[in-house]
């Protein structure tokens, strides 16, 4: 073996020894509760500051399960977590065709201050979303819509930041495949439906992963309008659930871990387009 390629064995080596520490300790909290949703309330404590925080317990009492079957008793988490879902998906499916089409108007159309309707979207994002709670929940309340899944999703379709990404995203997608598709006959709308939407499954996966986690994370705005306990998301419920005496540490990190689930799962579909979308959104004005 060369000694060049003993030198980029020994760097490669040290890099991925660093990246794997790295790694862990982003991750070593979802595995502490990973780990402490499996035990008991004594095991909880008994292993805090030791390595067998990290280690699967011995069998508890009831089995490992026992506190994510106790959690789902004690409150209705299934409720409220189809909540979160109805309420995360909508947003997330509407606001993609809401979202891609301003975004790919801004970057292809040529209409009168298209410019200046741009700055004022981008300008939108200094706005705190708390400030503007209170004329919101007014508005929603005089559509009535408390307590419904169209007060929780209509007003966050609309999105400045995720416009700005399809914006930049479609700057750089070549012209020459649109005037060919015009060419062939193909409408504008057949064109951003056909060729332009199956070609930028990075900036779709993207923007999907950033408003599932932001909204799935949502506390303030369904606390607001989800009063009922029908309507309540998972955050709400979890809430909700923390403050029922007596707390039972297992049984709320066995209610965290299954809240983690879609998160995960979801960037886990979807992180191959991540990385694709995000180095694509920024290399034009």
């Amino acid at each position: 073996m060369s000694v060049m390629m003993k030198s980029r064995l020994i760097k490669n080596t040290i890099l991925y020894l660093f990246m794997s520490l790295l790694a862990f300790i982003f991750l070593f909290p979802l595995i502490w509760m990973l780990v402490s949703s499996l035990k008991n309330e004594f095991q909880i404590f008994a292993d805090i500051g030791s390595i067998k925080a990290f280690l699967p317990p011995a069998l508890p009492d009831g089995g490992y399960f026992a506190n994510y079957v106790l959690a789902f008793q004690r409150v209705d988490l299934f409720r409220y977590m189809l909540n979160s879902l109805i309420f995360t998906t909508g947003i997330l499916i509407f606001g993609l065709i809401v979202n891609s089409m301003a975004g790919y108007a801004l970057a292809r159309f040529n209409f009168p201050l298209r410019h200046f309707w741009l700055a004022v979207i981008i300008a939108t994002l200094i706005i705190p979303p708390e400030s503007i709670f209170l004329p919101l929940y007014v508005l929603i309340y005089n559509f009535g819509w408390v307590n419904t899944y169209t007060g929780l999703i209509v007003p966050f379709v609309a999105n400045a930041f995720s416009i700005f990404l399809f914006r930049q995203f479609f700057l750089d997608f070549p012209k020459e495949i649109e005037e060919a598709a015009r060419i062939d006959g193909c409408s504008q709308i057949g064109i951003f439906l056909k060729i332009i939407v199956p070609l930028s499954k990075p900036i779709f996966a993207t923007v999907a992963i950033f408003t599932f986690i932001n909204h799935w994370n949502d506390f303030l705005w369904p606390l607001v309008v989800a009063t009922e306990d029908r309507m309540r998301t998972i955050q709400i419920g979890l809430q909700y659930f923390m403050n029922q005496p007596p707390v039972q540490w297992g049984q709320v990190m066995a209610a965290l871990t299954v809240t983690t689930i879609p998160m995960i799962l979801i960037f886990v579909f979807l992180q191959r387009y991540y990385i694709q979308g995000l180095t694509h959104t920024g290399s034009k004005n």
